[in-house]
């Protein structure tokens, strides 16, 4: 079996929200203003974009992957390996780190 790097997964996540926005598109033309008044709501509250307190999670970033597949440049393939990247780490060093009821951290 092939080794799977987080570029391979990034190329995943673009792949099906571009699928995920094609789908949107056409119920969008189906019934105009959907995606401004019932998916793009919903799709923020998903991806916790105004939620500024609490950092960038794993399982919002499929979400904000579809949030810039809708915007006019489409998702950025390298930021979402690097944010894949970022994330898959820093999971990686908390799961290292030893449980402590330090509320200092």
């Amino acid at each position: 079996m092939a080794n799977i790097t987080t570029h391979h997964i990034a190329e995943l996540l673009v792949g099906i929200a571009r699928a995920q926005q094609a789908i949107i598109e056409a119920v969008e033309s189906a019934k105009p203003g959907f995606r401004s008044t019932h998916l793009s709501p919903a799709l923020m509250n998903a991806a916790r974009v105004r939620d500024t307190h609490r950092p960038l999670q794993l399982a919002d970033l499929p979400a904000r992957v579809l949030l810039q597949c809708m915007g006019r440049n489409g998702a950025d393939l390298d930021h979402v390996a690097r944010d894949l990247d970022e994330l898959i780490e820093r999971q990686a060093r908390s799961a290292a780190e030893p449980d402590s009821l330090d509320m200092t951290k």
